[in-house]
């Protein structure tokens, strides 16, 4: 049996997509490497062997290009003036011993001109990546669509492959231990490391080694294929209580959450948990659509401002099909921005109780903007303030109840967090 030695706890990443379509207004949290796991999705990785790790880029929503305010930076001149960049760029072209191209060096500059913000969430994306920004954010990805995680001693393990999806259909059980990939050993190896070994163009495919049973070796060879995963996950728990779980705020939100939220009025749940741990964030739409499940029509849900000037304010939409029903909503350092202003407009207007742990502080707004070349400019327009009036960049929402997911509780498959919340709903 080969089995990798035992490693330190890795961190759980997840992925996080973002809305990138037309010229729009978005933001997202950072994605962090803490994720609260949950009852059943605990050790897993919402790295489905499709996607590397989400990039902490802000997002929010998407609308319409904003316009008709006064830039901070409307002090520069109307153009700037190039010639030392000419000199920097004739300095290379005569002494570089190497291979450049126009395309390098122009994305270069313009990848520069986002970064000299010195904003995380000022980003130039080149039209490939732009389209890798808008898969991720539709959970439209490339790969063999199976659930990553560890095992108690560190090495990487299937948890579930994914009903209908390659990585079933060639076999896959849960509990593998993967060793290699490609010819390349996976000790040492992080769970970002690994599935971006792992992921990969439609119709090309991947070895994978791996030990089944503690004893038995095994090799695969499997085509990805495009997987497109739902954003949203329920149940019914114990006790009568409805589970819904958001990864992200993504397309398909909206008309998950309300189907949801329909099955369990129907079917007359006493209590729901929403779970938004691990969750950086996604559409703005979404996450009125959501609060609006629990909310009365017009209640706030947030406000954009620059400044001190309000630019919008958002409200719910009165679906309000939640409405009275006993509610909370788990957060931990993984939700961010579309995440918190969800938690925070259910709680601001006393419709949920929050417990877990603090959450990351995302409290800014970001546009994107499209260009003819199928690139795109996400640059930070404004910040949002949750219905009491706080912004909470850089400083999260604190829960009512703080309640912390040990290491061990997660070797052990312990959703400490969720049962504080079955605990407090059956009070």
């Amino acid at each position: 049996m080969r089995l990798k030695p035992k490693l330190k706890s890795l961190p759980i990443q997840a992925v996080a997509p973002v809305e990138a379509g037309r010229a729009a207004t978005i933001a997202r949290g950072v994605r962090t490497s803490l994720w609260s796991s949950r009852f059943t999705t605990l050790l897993i990785a919402a790295l489905i062997f499709t996607v590397g790790v989400g990039v902490g880029n802000g997002r929010i929503t998407l609308g319409l290009q904003r316009g008709g305010y006064q830039a901070a930076s409307g002090q520069l001149p109307k153009n700037l003036d190039f010639s030392s960049v000419d000199q920097l760029y004739q300095s290379l072209k005569d002494n570089y011993n190497g291979n450049l191209t126009t395309t390098q060096l122009t994305d270069g500059l313009k990848h520069g001109l986002a970064e000299s913000t010195k904003d995380p969430y000022t980003v130039y994306f080149t039209a490939k990546e732009a389209k890798s920004f808008e898969d991720d954010l539709n959970n439209s990805f490339s790969g063999i669509g199976a659930q990553l995680g560890q095992d108690a001693d560190g090495n990487l393990e299937i948890v579930a492959p994914i009903a209908g999806l390659p990585a079933e259909k060639a076999g896959l059980q849960p509990k593998d231990i993967i060793i290699n990939v490609n010819g390349q050993t996976t000790s040492g190896l992080s769970i970002d490391d690994a599935v971006r070994k792992i992921r990969g163009p439609k119709g090309t495919s991947v070895k994978l080694e791996i030990v089944r049973n503690k004893s038995e070796d095994l090799n695969f060879t499997i085509t990805r294929d495009d997987i497109v995963l739902p954003s949203i996950n329920t149940k019914t728990l114990d006790s009568n209580i409805g589970y819904i779980q958001i990864t992200t705020f993504a397309n398909d939100t909206s008309r998950l959450a309300s189907e949801a939220a329909t099955k369990f009025k129907t079917a007359g749940v006493k209590a729901i948990v929403l779970d938004l741990r691990g969750n950086p964030g996604g559409l703005l739409d979404a996450a009125v659509n959501v609060s609006s499940l629990w909310l009365p029509a017009g209640s706030t849900v947030l406000q954009e401002k620059r400044g001190s000037t309000v630019i919008q304010d958002y409200r719910s939409t009165g679906i309000g099909t939640l409405s009275g029903i006993p509610t909370v909503v788990l957060i931990n350092p993984g939700s961010a921005s579309a995440s918190e202003i969800t938690a925070g407009a259910l709680h601001d207007n006393k419709a949920a109780y929050l417990i877990g742990e603090k959450s990351y502080g995302k409290g800014v707004v970001q546009s994107l903007i499209n260009f003819n070349d199928g690139s795109q400019l996400k640059v930070t327009i404004a910040s949002w303030f949750r219905p009491n009036g706080q912004n909470i960049n850089h400083k999260g929402i604190t829960p009512d109840q703080t309640v912390k997911q040990s290491k061990d509780d997660t070797a052990n498959k312990i959703d400490t967090q969720l049962q504080a919340a079955t605990a407090y709903l059956n009070k």
